[in-house]
């Protein structure tokens, strides 16, 4: 499955939803469902900065593939790393580089969001990005 296909699927979900009661307690769910972090990484260093609540983010570059584990102290904010992460992860770093996540803006996160916590979904998805390139600079200085 394409990152596209992981974001169209997503958009599917949410459209499903009538109003942003149902779509939050989808986010509180995608949450819950968030494979249990390791809890060696919940380290200052994989805190992602511009978010609010704490957000851990942990990169694992294994087969040519980026994979992430996730975690924040709030359920919203692990709800919406979680999706990211959903899209994300496993794809080379390269493909996260050149994604453009459709996904936040179809179901209507940016516009339903307080500040802060657009600002803290913005954040996640720049920490994502910051790990591919740096990855897909590294490969291109091994090559």
């Amino acid at each position: 499955m394409t990152i596209n296909e992981k974001q169209d699927e997503l958009i599917e979900e949410f459209e499903f939803l009538s109003d942003w009661m149902d779509k939050y307690e989808h986010i509180i769910e995608e949450a819950k469902e968030l494979p249990e972090m390791d809890p060696a990484f919940k380290q200052d260093k994989y805190i992602i900065k511009g978010c609010q609540s704490k957000v851990w983010l942990y990169p694992e570059f294994k087969e040519g593939k980026l994979y992430f584990q996730a975690d924040s102290d709030a359920i919203i904010s692990k709800g919406l790393v979680g999706l990211i992460v959903r899209v994300l992860s496993g794809f080379t770093p390269q493909e996260i580089k050149d994604a453009d996540l459709y996904f936040i803006d179809k179901i209507g996160l940016k516009e339903h969001l307080s500040p802060t916590r657009s600002n803290g979904l913005l954040a996640m998805v720049k920490q994502i990005k910051l790990y591919a390139i740096a990855l897909s600079s590294a490969n291109k200085v091994q090559q």
